[in-house]
């Protein structure tokens, strides 16, 4: 059997800053992370967090559903890194694609930047 919670009197709600918000969207899509646990720790439900990303990050902003890039380096011998296999400009993005990079990762690029 389940617990039970009672609540009497006035209800009152909890206010959370900006900063406790991002935390929790942070914490709630980390790699790994399941959005109900985090959620559930935070006595909250999975769906305000996604509330509060839409509104903290903003509808069709480029962070919202994107993950960071990481640039390397050049590489330390002073060598020119190979030429791309292929170079695609749509609306005004030019990606450049690596002869051996994963087809996958290709289509899924090329889909993102076709919206």
């Amino acid at each position: 059997m389940g617990q039970v919670t009672v609540y009497s009197g006035v209800e009152r709600r909890r206010q959370w800053s900006d900063e406790q918000k991002r935390a929790l969207i942070e914490a709630a899509f980390l790699p790994g992370a399941i959005v109900a646990e985090v959620a559930r720790a935070a006595d909250v439900r999975p769906s305000q967090i996604y509330r509060w990303r839409r509104d903290l990050c903003g509808a069709g902003s480029a962070g919202s559903g994107f993950a960071s890039v990481v640039v390397g380096a050049e590489p330390r011998d002073g060598a020119a890194p190979p030429p791309p296999a292929m170079l695609v400009e749509i609306g005004g993005s030019v990606v450049r694609i690596a002869a051996d990079a994963p087809a996958k990762l290709v289509t899924a690029v090329l889909r993102s930047l076709a919206r």
